[in-house]
């Protein structure tokens, strides 16, 4: 039991070959290795044929973990690298969790140089994670220092820009290379504390504009925390060029007249912590938000809440919106856009069209024309449950839900849907799921308490990658369920809900009149209530809207007290990548391993045992002729924190 126990934590949130000579050299020059978010590489070295022949090349461990041992449950190694063009020095550089760039020789892991901007390790916010950067190349620059540039944004609200070939700051940028962005976000939450707002996103760069979102850790448990303001800096001297709200506080904004006044005095948020991506040709900026604060009772905020949860299409010139399409009404189940919008070429019925796809957490998929937001498949507004809803909650009776794709995931729950290993277990979750009440997607928090499936997330920020050729998605899918309560804070001793957040404990939701609680649905030996797989990765064709192939993802060998291979799917964390080889990378299991599967048939071609899990997004690059493929091992400080890593891990075919 002991060691049920310890892996509680575990299921918390988540649930054709070519020679050297024909092979053409690509970087990885963005986080979603296009500006689009695509995660496709035209590099086939590494294909179907000899995939089971890869190995290490080489590896390099940060040291974080033990150069700062008691911030080891705090900090998160989720890196995506970037391989840089020559021009730029063709280094492999990327972010440390407490936001350190490291430079790196791509052949072999030499440490070129390492930037610090020596963030306030000793404080204590709520994570220290980095999960990328952003090159820019000044095209205006006639050469010298700072013409390639690399962007990331701090825990601690800083922009940094420095030079990629040398790591020095960039000092025409702010000051000293720095912009310091904690003042912005005190001028309207003057009550800022450390941790309580961070940028652990890359920054995306459009023409002379950085744009970057942010974390806000605050959101869930207040109704005052700070705005989830999108911001645009001039990437050469940092200056503040625009602002985007996504709560619309400006009586211009054509939003505003949707809200009440006391709704827009007494909301925040809306932030968008997730990667955004970029349309060069259409100078625009694609931005997933998230919820409206409070997370779990809205009933201080009637109404639908546009932006918040919304794709926001912005003119990256000036920040105005072009166009925006809600995807959840008024949310109280913490349903941000998680994932980075993928902006692909879809050939539907003979056409083109410029398309923008967006994951979801409640495991739907929706397809707009980036253009002008139209649905390609159409969106119709359902009716959804709104009874048993806690007094003064004001819930959206109708939801958006595509036409095609069909949901990731079977959403729903009833005790019927019960699973456990034993006839006894399995009677546990049917009297959890019986004594709460239940029902379709979008039931809401009672005060009896809900239980959900969906739960936290069937697609979370690992989002999908995209092979044009074959308009082919592959992303992942959780599948667990989850338990929401929202009730009187006068039903609970006041000191119980005092200390810091954890599963399963009750939060005050500051501000309202309420208290909130929320855990995993597992059974007594810890195994989620409903029947595996728990973790999938499927492919769907995005010219028909089907699913071309479904397949579970992770094995139980490091989770069960028997390490058995059980083949039933873990809870993931991480996306893929896609190759010209025909093949899908992708670690974001539990199990320690990093796989690559077919793209035509899901049928895994090899996997290997990694430092500890690798919850991040691979990548793959070219040079001196040799195809590496890269991922970061780092664990999850919560999803999975018995083991935790700070190594990139890089592998190749061998010579």
């Amino acid at each position: 039991m002991r060691f049920f126990r310890s892996k509680l934590a575990a299921w918390v949130l988540i649930w054709t070959g070519a020679s050297v000579s024909q092979l053409a050299a690509q970087d990885w020059p963005y986080w979603g290795g296009d500006q689009g978010g695509q995660r496709y590489s035209s590099l086939s070295q590494i294909n179907r044929e000899n995939v089971q022949d890869l190995e290490l090349a080489w590896s390099y461990s940060t040291g974080e973990l033990a150069e700062f041992p008691d911030r080891q449950m705090f900090a998160s190694f989720h890196t995506t690298p970037l391989k840089l063009p020559a021009d730029a020095g063709g280094s492999l550089v990327f972010c440390t969790s407490y936001n350190r760039i490291v430079s790196v020789d791509p052949n072999n892991g030499t440490e070129r140089w390492k930037f610090d901007p020596q963030i306030d390790i000793g404080r204590f916010p709520t994570r220290y994670n980095c999960r990328g950067i952003a090159y820019w190349e000044d095209t205006q620059s006639t050469g010298g220092a700072c013409q390639y540039r690399l962007f990331m944004g701090t825990t601690d609200l800083r922009l940094i820009s420095v030079d990629a070939l040398t790591g020095e700051p960039c000092t025409g940028f702010g000051v000293n290379g720095d912009v310091d962005i904690e003042p912005l976000v005190k001028e309207h939450y003057p009550a800022l504390k450390y941790g309580d707002a961070a940028f652990s996103s890359p920054p995306v760069v459009m023409a002379d504009t950085v744009v970057m979102g942010s974390s806000n850790n605050v959101r869930t448990y207040n109704v005052d925390s700070p705005r989830g303001s999108v911001r645009g800096f001039d990437a050469r001297t940092g200056e503040l060029k625009w602002i985007f709200d996504p709560i619309p506080y400006e009586p211009d904004d054509p939003e505003y007249e949707n809200w009440q006044d006391t709704g827009l005095r007494q909301t925040t948020g809306g932030n968008a912590w997730s990667m955004l991506s970029v349309d060069e040709e259409r100078g625009l900026i694609f931005v997933p938000t998230g919820s409206a604060s409070p997370d779990p009772y809205g009933g201080l905020r009637p109404g639908d809440n546009r932006y918040a949860n919304s794709l926001v299409a912005l003119e990256a010139a000036s920040g105005n919106v072009v166009w925006h399409f809600q995807i959840i009404h008024h949310d109280v189940w913490d349903w941000d856009l998680p994932a980075q919008p993928i902006l692909t070429d879809i050939t539907k019925d003979g056409q083109v069209i410029p398309a923008v796809v967006q994951l979801t957490k409640q495991g739907l998929v929706f397809i707009f024309n980036r253009e002008t937001g139209e649905p390609v498949f159409g969106v119709e507004e359902r009716r959804v449950p709104i009874k048993g809803a806690v007094p003064g909650e004001m819930l959206s009776p109708t939801q958006p839900f595509p036409v095609k794709p069909a949901p990731l995931i079977e959403a729903g729950i009833t005790p019927d849907d019960a699973w456990g290993l034993t006839f006894w277990d399995r009677g546990k979750c049917r009297e959890t799921i019986e004594n709460a009440d239940y029902g379709p997607l979008f039931t809401p928090p009672t005060s009896k308490g809900t239980v959900t499936l969906p739960g936290m997330s069937v697609t979370n920020w690992g989002g999908g990658a995209f092979e044009a050729g074959s308009n082919t998605l592959i992303t992942t899918a959780n599948r667990a369920p989850f338990y929401v309560r929202v009730f009187p804070a006068s039903e609970v001793n006041p000191e119980d809900l005092k200390g810091p957040p954890a599963f399963g404990k009750p939060r005050p939701i500051e501000g309202t009149a309420y208290a909130f609680q929320s855990k995993p649905v597992l059974s007594p030996i810890f195994m989620p209530c409903v029947e595996p797989p728990w973790g999938e990765l499927l492919a769907l064709d995005l010219a028909t809207g089907d699913v071309k192939w479904r397949r579970t993802l992770g094995t139980l060998d490091k989770l069960a007290p028997i390490p058995l291979a059980l083949e039933w799917g873990t809870p993931l964390s991480g996306g893929p990548i896609v190759t010209a080889g025909g093949l899908i990378f992708i670690g974001a299991t539990m199990d320690e391993k990093f796989r690559a599967f077919d793209i035509e048939t899901g049928d895994e071609l090899w996997k290997v045992e990694t430092p500890t899990s690798s919850m991040a997004v691979p990548m793959t690059y070219e040079s001196n002729g040799k195809q590496y493929v890269a991922i970061a091992s780092g664990g999850h400080m919560w999803q999975y924190s018995q083991k935790l890593g700070d190594e990139l891990v890089v592998y190749a075919l061998p010579d």
